[in-house]
């Protein structure tokens, strides 16, 4: 193997690059198909000729994302007030948006000196702690005048809200709820203009039932958290230069005691410590939908300005694979659009209780003019229809009738077939892992209802003489990967190395000191999250790799200095690396070269999926790529899919979906896209059930092995089964009393054993420090191959494992395996391909 002879990749110049602009152009049309039309009474697409009036808090500080890791340091980002203005809107309240930017820069520097003077502004984990657990509020703005609205008869108002980690969201005005202030300017604006729109900036869902009642309020937009260009993208919208074509990818409940857990998730119940997974398989529209509740925004919906016709051809099937040939026609008359098939299929209900419905398949159109069609095939695999049954330990296909259906939400659908199985089968045997610890009693619906359901569809299909394919899925043999060329000289190595060698290459960097710094621990790339051990440099040529947060895009410093004489980095802590550097001073020293390091911010993961379009994040993931290639970043902590299980996880803005396929494919897609481009992959996190920020790192998912294996690890196993990423970081907190990071049944059992996972494991940030709870020897007989950041308790704990004979050093090498394998195929070598090689 050949290493690359390490430099400082970042520019010493601040003009924009090429490689930026073409980003920019990317993050647009992604935050543009992701943007959801949620109503729209008549009143889009508007000229950009028009004269209106724009309020809200995010009409001149737009939310481009979360804070804390997945925050991303770019050049600048576009509000929404200067995207109208560049779309060539005229905006008569400009006095207005001037005073608000004065009011939040002034609640900004109290809010960073209160976070200074608590921390001692110092770059240490407690630093990130302190800042994460004191959420910066947006202001109020003063309140609208009516003589500002006279001639005014459009009125735009942003309801804007900010999350992150490490703290969930309330049932308080002004986060879930509307404050005080947003009702009152709303009722000005709905009473002195005829035509109000409403933008909704939130990483979240909030309660928006009066906004629909409305009258005076003609449309609603949802952008989420769209990235550094989500007012130009907003614009592109408004103007119809972009037609609507995002879909929501979860439930919005006409209110939120609706959901499942809203009484017992998180804080709600005044217990952050054990969080039972009553609903069990139950999530999102699979609940609404079987238990005849009714969303006020079903899973899958948003509006164009134009229709369409769905039809479909023709299905097929096989053991592994079911096939539909659809039609779309885009059937009016002015707009051209993009439009999303959504395949479900409503299980018989005969054996196990099942959801009444399930998403299986989609696919999204090209941009189709009026009246022109497109065929397409929608495939999915057998294991999307069947159940795990927990006595049998097996995904069985039970006997009985599944009816497909296609439409473009899951409350719009249309019967088009029936796969028939004649006779029950196990399509695969497992293992059980996660074994509850406690008693959990899972609410369950009214099983003759969704019988009377599925038996409505049946006899609609048998009226309509719809086709009925035999279906015999069959169980499917695991082709093991081959061990390729990495993975034989890494075993050859490993054989060489010492006791200490295979000890230090299992934890972080930390001979820099980078291990008290979260989330900045970077050297190699200023400003990364960090590194691998460099004990293997000298001696055997094999380089520490560099990693990087940000989970809408990467999450380095913008600009350092940099002493070339004496290889000196000066202002590449985590004060820096925070908010754009808004805690740091400058960080220059004289006689230093300033270098810069401007990356992209893409929309969040929310309003990626909310695309529905797999070939276009694939084209997202490739231009990261080019950016970690540029900044000598291997490894991007990224992209999170945990499930949305309810709208106050403060970090459901960085996950895609409250449903397993949208993850899944969708994680896959940012990975193929990543890693097709030589040396860098992507890190799927947070494995598993880390659906909660309150107490993230005490707090125990307690459910059963059903709702684990269908909800919670079936985005995770369709990841690697489809694009198999570098590495899965584990997550903090426990699974039926046992750490992530410590499970051996989730680490080496479910993802090496049953879905043949090749790459490394790695645990989150500080998860065997002393409030992490996980047992530094315990993730390495588990099969996580890397404890990050690392620090020096993780080397005399594996030390004394092995000595007592707790740890097995077979264990310990196995993991070093591992890591070095992964590492011979990453950028620091010249000879890299694209992974998996």
């Amino acid at each position: 193997m050949r290493r690359i002879t390490r430099t400082f990749s970042s520019s010493n110049s601040p003009e924009i690059t090429e490689r930026e602009q073409k980003n920019r152009r990317i993050a647009r049309r992604a935050a543009a198909e992701g943007i959801v039309l949620l109503k729209n009474e008549g009143i889009l697409p508007l000229s950009p000729e028009k004269a209106v009036a724009l309020y809200g808090a995010g009409a001149g500080k737009t939310v481009k994302g979360g804070t804390g890791s997945g925050d991303v340091n770019e050049r600048e980002a576009v509000s929404i007030f200067q995207g109208l203005k560049d779309a060539g809107f005229h905006i008569t309240s400009e006095s207005w948006i001037r005073d608000y930017d004065q009011r939040y820069q002034r609640a900004r520097m109290a809010w960073k000196q209160e976070i200074l003077e608590e921390s001692g502004g110092t770059d240490t984990t407690e630093f990130f702690q302190i800042y994460s657990s004191h959420a910066f509020h947006m202001p109020e703005g003063r309140r609208i005048e009516k003589v500002e609205l006279e001639n005014i008869n459009t009125a735009i108002y942003v309801i804007s809200r900010i999350a992150g980690e490490n703290a969930d969201r309330f049932t308080e005005c002004g986060d879930y709820y509307l404050s005080e202030q947003e009702k009152e300017d709303l009722h000005i604006l709905c009473t002195e203009c005829g035509n109000v729109i409403v933008i909704l900036n939130a990483g979240g869902q909030i309660d928006v039932k009066e906004l629909e009642d409305c009258p005076q309020i003609k449309a609603v937009l949802f952008i989420g958290e769209p990235g550094m260009e989500g007012g130009h993208a907003l614009a592109d919208i408004l103007t119809g230069h972009v037609v609507p074509c995002g879909k929501l990818t979860d439930t919005w409940a006409k209110a939120y005691e609706d959901f499942p857990n809203a009484d017992s998730f998180s804080h709600q119940n005044g217990n952050t410590v054990s969080e039972n997974y009553q609903e069990g398989i139950y999530t999102g529209y699979r609940y609404f939908d079987s238990f005849g509740v009714e969303p006020l925004y079903p899973f899958g919906f948003g509006l164009s300005y134009t229709a369409f016709d769905i039809r479909c051809d023709r299905i097929e099937a096989d053991s592994e694979t079911v096939s539909l040939e659809v039609t779309v026609k885009n059937i009016g008359k002015v707009f051209s659009g993009k439009e999303v098939i959504q395949v479900y299929c409503a299980c018989p209900q005969e054996g196990l209780t099942k959801e009444a419905k399930r998403l299986c398949s989609f696919a999204k159109t090209k941009e189709l003019r009026p009246g022109e069609s497109q065929s397409m095939t929608v495939s999915f695999p057998a294991k999307a229809v069947v159940s795990y049954n927990m006595e049998k330990s097996a995904w069985v296909a039970e006997a009985g009738r599944y009816i497909l259906q296609i439409g473009n939400s899951s409350r719009d659908l249309t019967p088009v077939g029936v796969l028939n199985v004649e006779k029950e089968a196990i399509i695969e045997k497992v293992a059980h892992i996660c074994p509850l610890q406690v008693e959990l009693q899972e609410i369950t619906p009214e099983k003759e209802a969704l019988k009377q359901y599925v038996n409505g569809l049946q006899k609609q299909a048998e009226e309509e003489k719809l086709p009925v394919i035999p279906f015999g899925p069959q169980a499917k043999i695991l082709r093991r990967r081959p061990v390729n060329e990495y993975g034989r000289q890494a075993a050859e190595l490993v054989e060489k190395l010492t006791t200490e060698e295979l000890i230090a290459m299992v934890i972080g960097e930390i001979s820099k000191g980078q291990s008290s710094v979260l989330g900045a621990a970077g050297v190699k790339v200023p400003g990364s999250a960090g590194e691998t051990s460099s004990i293997l440099d000298e001696k055997w040529d094999v380089p520490g790799v560099s990693m990087a947060d940000g989970l809408a895009g990467l999450r380095l410093i913008k600009r350092y200095s940099y002493d070339p004489d004496t290889e000196k980095v000066y202002g590449a802590g985590i004060s820096h690396a925070l908010e754009g550097g808004f805690f740091a001073d400058d960080g220059e020293e004289e006689g230093a070269e300033v270098r810069y390091q401007y990356c992209t911010a893409i929309p969040v993961g929310t309003v990626l999926a909310q695309t529905w379009n797999l070939p276009l994040l694939e084209e997202v993931g490739k231009a990261i790529a080019v950016e970690m290639q540029e900044f000598k970043v291997s490894w991007w902590l990224a992209p999170g899919m945990n499930i949305h299980r309810n709208p106050f996880c403060g970090r459901n803005f960085e996950y895609y979906s409250e449903d397993p396929p949208i993850s899944g494919m969708m994680a896959a897609s940012i990975t193929k896209g990543v890693q097709s481009v030589p040396g860098v992959g992507t890190v799927i996190k947070h494995f598993a059930c880390n659906n909660q920020e309150d107490n993230r790192k005490g707090s125990d998912s307690i459910l059963s092995e059903r709702a684990l294996r269908e909800i919670y690890l079936r985005g995770f196993e369709i990841a690697v089964r489809t694009s198999q990423p570098m590495a899965i970081m584990t997550s903090y907190n426990l699974i039926n009393g046992v750490h992530a990071a410590n499970s051996l049944d989730l680490c080496t059992t479910a993802a090496r054993e049953e879905w043949d996972f090749q790459g490394i494991i790695m645990t989150d940030w500080t998860t065997t420090y002393a409030d992490g709870g996980s047992i530094p020897w315990k993730c390495a007989a588990a099969g996580n191959d890397l404890i990050m950041p690392g620090c020096t308790g993780d080397f005399e704990n594996i030390r004394q494992a092995l000595k007592s004979g707790e740890l097995k050093e077979e264990k310990l090498r196995e993991c070093v395996r591992r890591i070095i394998t992964v590492l011979y195929q990453t950028l620091e070598f010249e000879d890299c391909r694209s992974y998996p090689g």
